[in-house]
């Protein structure tokens, strides 16, 4: 039996731009998080990356991508990008930034154009895999990659393994 993958906004950006990536899907649990997508794909959950939809005391949204066995460390974030406070957003809003659901959010093909910052490390790693924008569906791509779409600013500030 051939698995029917989704095709979401994330998958076409991706192939837009000629991405070569693998497509996993899983058996979403509700609040399971990467521990749950990385034990059903069976890699390492360093290399599953988290989108986070936050937002600072303005209520202007970012995206920022996380190793999925690390937290962000938002006072760290906000100083950086001397802002008083950064804040995840609540699951409505960043459904209405993103225009995934919150546990399916991509950081390709968003609905909005948001800043997005990536964990420094990421880039170290060989693969990660990522939402293609829906509960219970990855993508396998290189850090590189992820770089070279997004253009994210780089940050350090994870809190977690490693740090």
């Amino acid at each position: 039996m051939s698995e029917k993958f989704p095709v979401t906004p994330a998958i076409r950006s991706l192939r837009q731009r000629g991405v070569v990536f693998s497509e996993h899907l899983y058996a979403y649990e509700d609040k399971g998080g990467t521990a749950v997508s990385a034990r059903e794909l069976g890699v390492d959950e360093h290399c599953v990356i988290k989108t986070l939809v936050m937002e600072d005391e303005r209520r202007q949204p970012l995206v920022v991508l996380m190793h999925g066995d690390c937290e962000v460390s938002t006072k760290n974030l906000a100083r950086l990008l001397n802002v008083k406070t950064i804040v995840p957003c609540s699951p409505e809003m960043a459904n209405r930034h993103s225009g995934y659901l919150v546990g399916g959010t991509s950081p390709f093909g968003t609905r909005k154009m948001m800043p997005i910052y990536m964990e420094r490390s990421i880039l170290e790693l060989d693969r990660i895999y990522i939402n293609g924008g829906k509960r219970g569906f990855l993508v396998g791509v290189t850090p590189k990659d992820v770089q070279a779409i997004l253009q994210p600013i780089l940050v350090d500030v994870a809190i977690g393994k490693n740090n």
